[in-house]
């Protein structure tokens, strides 16, 4: 899929409390991130890289430096003003006595003109005598789009003061609404799942939210630029041969992280009972036990060199549990259980029969689901520290996908051992009733609170960019809630299966029965927040009521 290069404008203004950011709000038709607020930006127009004679300031060359590129920095600039005016109406452009331009300055009449391409916004900036002050802005981040989307696009992110004297409006086409809002109260709405917002506007609203005032946060970014985006195709190995991963691969974090140099000497795959080290004194074998729900097995983690720590036995399979004491030599100290489900906790029982190991878990919901057999000898508490031979490790209890479910962080080296609270390539199934959305979200705002630089799943290869991937679960969870929220209110009154077909029309009718689980998730979380209620079957939203 063709990567296409974006520019993003971020409008601030100061106020009495503190800096206010200028979001747009995506029409609900559009194809990419329908009714999500945005920053305004768009993608470059190959066709206005010759006509820079609108351009005030830096060169080309001083910008692409700054930006690590090789020559078209103004392009990027330029593309971003330009979006700016199209879509919220503000455009930042100084006359020839360099005074920024007012509301009512004519150029503002060809707005419409140049958002349908009638005209350039060169050759409207040339005819009014202006120019854009590209000193103004300063380069504050670059996002990737993660593959996955219908559309990809390569983005830098640049911030300005809003000029005084004009005001925004959103372009009815593209954007149907607009605001100025804090950067802290635009997190919070995102939380509560009252306002969608995509990954990189999330991040860039963390960065806005460290700083009082628009001048602060200029002296930043134009001190620390963002650094070049480093990834690029990895070798390693699959079934014995060399091949090349490209980023977003599902073991490219892996590969990077344990072969710095890219000498090709990682596999590309997962083969159970095949240990890999995956940091110092941690390694992982995976069980015997591929499926649908497990994908290429159960991880279990073995930490320590001369005595053990094991972080998930997985199921009561004889070769893996062979394959654990093989690497052990039965000096185990400790088993610990993320939660306990059947693909999980049940080695346990003879890891404690075969070396007297400490077993540390909660104890099992009594939903039917559970391995009813798990016993254990120390219940964990949030944020206790267990002493390993790999280092401390810092309990996370993270209710949600199992009530009882934990995660395990290795604070020395940052890396979180995840169990089935996050998962590589899918989402995590969230079952009532033990299963509960709303606790799951607020697990994971919590695991954003925690210095993590991986994460080492139940299931699959190791993962960089813990924030992103955090971030973006929160956010696929919220625009799935929205959806069931929207639906709601057009239906209600309505049953779960009716608001399951509308909220999930982008899945196959055939899997709507186990997208009922996940809606009645969601649906219970509305309620818990006074956002729905459900009376005989039926549900209704409490804004018709």
């Amino acid at each position: 899929m063709e990567i296409r290069p974006a520019a993003t404008l971020i409008l601030t203004r100061d106020n009495a409390e503190g800096i206010e950011v200028l979001l747009l709000q995506r029409s609900w038709d559009a194809i990419f991130l329908p009714g999500y607020h945005v920053f305004p930006g768009g993608a470059l127009d190959p066709a206005e890289s010759d006509a820079r004679h609108h351009a005030a300031g830096p060169d080309d060359s001083d910008i692409s430096q700054i930006m690590s590129l090789s020559e078209g920095g103004q392009d990027y600039m330029l593309a971003a003003v330009r979006e700016c005016f199209e879509e919220a109406g503000i455009l930042l452009a100084q006359d020839q006595s360099g005074q920024l331009i007012s509301g009512n300055h004519p150029v503002h009449e060809q707005r419409q003109a140049v958002f349908m391409g009638e005209q350039t916004l060169a050759g409207v900036c040339q005819h009014h005598g202006l120019t854009i002050p590209l000193d103004r802005l300063a380069y504050l981040s670059h996002w990737v789009t993660p593959p996955g989307p219908p559309r990809r696009f390569d983005t830098r992110f640049f911030v300005t003061a809003a000029p005084e004297g004009q005001m925004a409006s959103h372009d009815g086409q593209e954007t149907i609404d607009h605001l100025w809002i804090s950067p802290a109260q635009a997190l919070e709405d995102h939380r509560s799942g009252t306002r969608l917002l995509g990954l990189p506007t999330l991040r860039t609203l963390r960065i806005l939210s460290d700083f009082d005032n628009t001048s602060d946060l200029m002296r930043y970014a134009h001190a620390n630029p963002p650094e070049a985006n480093p990834e690029s195709p990895w070798p390693a190995l699959r079934k014995g041969k060399p091949v090349m991963l490209e980023p977003g691969a599902p073991a490219y974090d892996e590969a990077t992280k344990l072969d710095p140099e890219g000498e090709g000497s990682v596999r590309a795959e997962i083969v159970p009972g095949e240990p890999v080290e995956i940091a110092a004194r941690v390694r992982r074998l995976t069980a015997p036990n591929a499926g649908l729900m497990t994908g290429p097995g159960t991880n279990t983690y073995i930490l320590g060199h001369d005595r053990f720590t094991v972080i998930d036995p997985g199921p009561d399979n004889p070769d893996h549990l062979q394959a654990i004491l093989t690497l052990t030599n039965g000096r185990i100290d400790r088993v610990l259980v993320t939660h306990t489900h059947q693909d999980h906790s049940p080695g346990a029982k003879a890891l404690r029969r075969d070396t007297g190991c400490t077993l540390v878990g909660m104890h099992a919901p009594d939903d039917g689901l559970q391995d009813s057999d798990f016993s254990a000898d120390e219940q964990p508490t949030h944020g206790q520290i267990i002493m390993s031979d790999a280092g401390p490790l810092k309990v996370l209890h993270t209710p949600g996908h199992a009530s009882n479910h934990v995660c395990f962080l290795l604070t020395e080296q940052e890396l979180l051992f995840a169990g089935d609270h996050i998962m590589q390539g899918s989402t995590v199934v969230i079952n009532p009733p033990d299963g509960d959305m709303k606790a799951y979200v607020e697990s994971l705002y919590g695991l954003l609170a925690e210095p993590i630089r991986y994460i080492a799943p139940g299931h699959g290869f190791l993962m960089a960019q813990a924030e992103a991937v955090i971030d973006y679960l929160i956010t696929h969870r919220l625009t799935r809630e929205h959806k069931i929220a929207r639906a709601l209110e057009s239906l209600a009154p309505a049953d779960l299966k009716a608001v399951t077909a509308r909220a999930y029309d982008d899945l196959p009718s055939i899997m709507h029965g186990l997208a009922a689980r996940s809606a009645l998730a969601h649906l219970l979380k509305l309620e818990a927040e006074d956002r729905a209620r459900q009376q005989d079957n039926q549900w209704y939203s409490t804004r018709h009521t």
